[in-house]
């Protein structure tokens, strides 16, 4: 049986076979018996790591941190992670470069962190609550890999167009209106790091 370990573009973490191309880190999230407690993180400091790194085996859900699952990038910056400084060197120097030119502000760790906790969940930067916090946008403002909510559920939008969101992979794309207003799952800062040209790894053809 599948543990509960995947993640969807709306922050929820459900059980599904299928494993992605990235590991995420927030925190140790499970209890024994590998089953999810009631957090869903335990740092500010989520990040998206590389399936393999030098060599290293890991017991998925055992004595460490609860490894966490994506389809692609896009569904981790959507769930409100941020590249790895250390298995992911290169592309957490470009995130922090897009940042610097998004936000116009130190791109430390730290203060990339605390953002980033203050966009994706309700309540601000010393939330505990689950609820994901979105926002709303026109389709032609919104850079290829943000995540929306389209009638069908989540969807990316690449390309001109939206690809309907599975765990097991995207849907047909789809057109849309570039002047329909959207609910954006994405959270806000990353949105403008990827205006600002950070390009994640898509899952896509």
């Amino acid at each position: 049986m599948p543990l509960q370990n995947r993640m969807l573009p709306t922050g929820e973490i459900v059980a599904h076979p299928a494993r992605g191309l990235f590991v995420g880190n927030r925190g140790r999230l499970h209890l024994p018996g590998r089953v999810l407690g009631g957090r869903r993180w335990t740092t500010h400091c989520w990040v998206t790591c590389l399936l393999q790194f030098r060599g290293r085996h890991r017991e998925v859900m055992g004595n460490g941190w609860t490894e966490l699952f994506f389809l692609d990038e896009a569904v981790a910056l959507s769930a409100g992670h941020r590249p790895c400084a250390e298995c992911r060197r290169a592309d957490y120097r470009r995130f922090q470069a897009a940042w610097r030119i998004a936000h116009g502000e130190p791109a430390t760790a730290p203060a990339m962190n605390a953002r980033l906790h203050a966009d994706r969940v309700e309540g601000g930067r010393t939330a505990r609550s689950r609820t994901q916090r979105r926002h709303t946008a026109t389709v032609a403002d919104l850079p290829d890999g943000t995540f929306v909510l389209a009638a069908s559920g989540p969807a990316l939008v690449a390309g001109g167009l939206l690809h309907p969101y599975d765990p097991a992979g995207y849907g047909p794309a789809e057109t849309i209106d570039p002047a329909a207003t959207v609910t954006v799952l994405t959270p806000r800062c990353t949105v403008a790091v990827l205006r600002a040209g950070y390009r994640p790894v898509l899952a896509l053809g």
